[in-house]
């Protein structure tokens, strides 16, 4: 699978879910309205009271599990960075742009942005067989 044809599978998604660790260490998940750039990166938006927030706040890493129809998912880890300044302005603008509803959240008072910048990623495809199984590392 290209690096194409990865993004077009992730990018056809609207949710996944995101997981982090809590400030006690403990696994904590969340399902989040996402958008992804050609460089497979992930875009969401969160509330600062948030969690979710809190987590990546004090620990960047992230995974995500994208996916299940016809049997094909993606499997993701990577760094989230907070969006600031001029990043966020790009990110922000994507993100309104591929999911209909963010365009009223960016209003709300405490709404933040991540991105979330892959490490490593597996794409299956379990309506084989045998099940495409692909890993990218970045």
């Amino acid at each position: 699978m290209t690096k194409a044809e990865l993004f077009e599978f992730m990018a056809s998604q609207t949710l996944a879910v995101l997981g982090s660790i809590s400030l006690e260490g403990a696994p904590q998940s969340a399902l989040v309205e996402i958008a992804v750039t050609d460089k497979l990166e992930i875009v969401f938006d969160t509330l600062d009271t948030a969690r979710k927030y809190q987590n990546l706040i004090a620990d960047r890493r992230a995974c995500f599990v994208i996916g299940w129809e016809d049997e094909k998912t993606v499997q993701y880890e990577g760094e989230a960075v907070l969006l600031k300044d001029r990043e966020l302005g790009w990110y922000r603008s994507l993100y309104v742009e591929r999911r209909v509803n963010a365009n009223e959240r960016q209003n709300w008072p405490g709404i933040a942005y991540f991105v979330v910048r892959p490490r490593w990623i597996r794409f299956s495809d379990f309506s084989h067989l045998p099940p495409l199984i692909e890993e990218h590392t970045f």
